[in-house]
């Protein structure tokens, strides 16, 4: 296997505005249904891409209900939920347009090469609502206020996209209680908690 060697410097303003831009760009490639043409991994979890023409469907049963099913697996379980799965549509006025995503978007897979291009690599690539890329952006850091800027003013978020940032960021929290167990499974249930008080 070859790959291309990306030299990296510390991400500028500049880099991180057009990063802003190019995501917005790259989330408006879209298709007829979510999911990709195989599966693959978040990490080393196994992410499962079957096609739906649903988000909520897709989300219930490929990323949430996926991660769930595994968490049990290693012996953890969370109060609410079956109720939160249940409910998935209350977090959505309109249905998301299908959108090309990096799909493990966190500030260590993002940077900028030497002469300030701004790159993304290491993705877990398929077709979903957009804002699960934004989401994860806030989960970890790496990313200032030139990079979400610059992305509202390419493609504005629809309303409520602030309560859905948790909704998203529970698939990677429920991977990381999976790989890393402890203080995550905890903040796996208090993210399950505070999602189901706004319902």
């Amino acid at each position: 296997m070859v790959l291309e060697l990306l030299v990296l410097r510390g991400s500028s303003s500049q880099a991180q505005e057009l990063l802003g831009r190019q995501l917005a760009e790259l989330h408006r490639t879209t298709t007829d249904h979510f999911g990709w043409s195989r599966d693959n991994y978040i990490g080393t979890t196994s992410q499962p891409n079957t096609p739906s023409s649903l988000w909520v469907d897709f989300l219930r049963e490929s990323r949430l209900g996926h991660m769930l099913t595994l968490a049990g697996d290693c012996g953890f379980s969370f109060r609410g939920a079956d109720t939160l799965l249940d409910n998935l549509d209350c977090f959505f006025e309109e249905p998301p347009p299908p959108s090309l995503l990096h799909g493990d978007l966190w500030g260590g897979n993002a940077g900028a090469l030497t002469n300030g291009t701004p790159v993304i690599f290491d993705p877990a690539v398929y077709y979903g609502d957009r804002e699960a890329d934004l989401a994860m952006t806030h989960l970890f850091g790496g990313f200032n206020s030139s990079f979400y800027r610059a992305y509202q003013e390419a493609w504005p978020l629809p309303p409520g996209h602030e309560l859905r940032t948790d909704l998203y960021n529970l698939y990677h929290i429920l991977n990381h209680s999976i790989l890393f167990g402890g203080s995550y499974a905890r903040q796996a249930q208090s993210m399950i908690d505070t999602l189901l008080r706004s319902l």
